[in-house]
C-alpha cells in the first residue's frame, strides 16, 4: 500500500519540521526582513532560520507572508508606489 499525498501531508503536519521552526511571534517579528531579503534575491531562508518551516505549517502566518510579499512586490515594481 502506497500512502497518498494527503496522508503524507497530514503526517508531516503531525510530526512537525525536521529542523528549527519559529513561533508565530518570532515569525511576525521577522516577516518584514524575510520578505525584503526574498525580493532582493537573497537566501532569506538561510538568513532567517526556521521561517520556511513555520510558514509551511502555519496557515495564518503563511497568508500574512504572501500578502506582504504581494504588497511589497507591487510597491517596488516599476510604476508602483514607493
Amino acid at each position: 500500500m502506497t500512502p497518498d499525498k494527503d496522508h503524507l501531508q497530514r503526517l508531516r503536519r503531525v510530526l512537525g519540521p525536521a529542523g528549527p521552526e519559529l513561533t508565530c511571534e518570532a515569525c511576525f517579528e521577522q516577516l518584514d526582513r524575510h520578505v525584503e531579503l526574498t525580493l532582493a534575491g537573497v537566501d532569506a531562508d538561510a538568513a532567517v532560520p526556521g521561517m520556511r518551516a513555520h510558514l509551511e505549517g502555519c496557515p495564518a502566518c503563511k497568508e500574512d507572508h504572501e500578502s506582504l510579499m504581494a504588497l511589497v512586490a507591487a510597491d517596488t515594481a516599476p510604476g508602483g508606489a514607493t
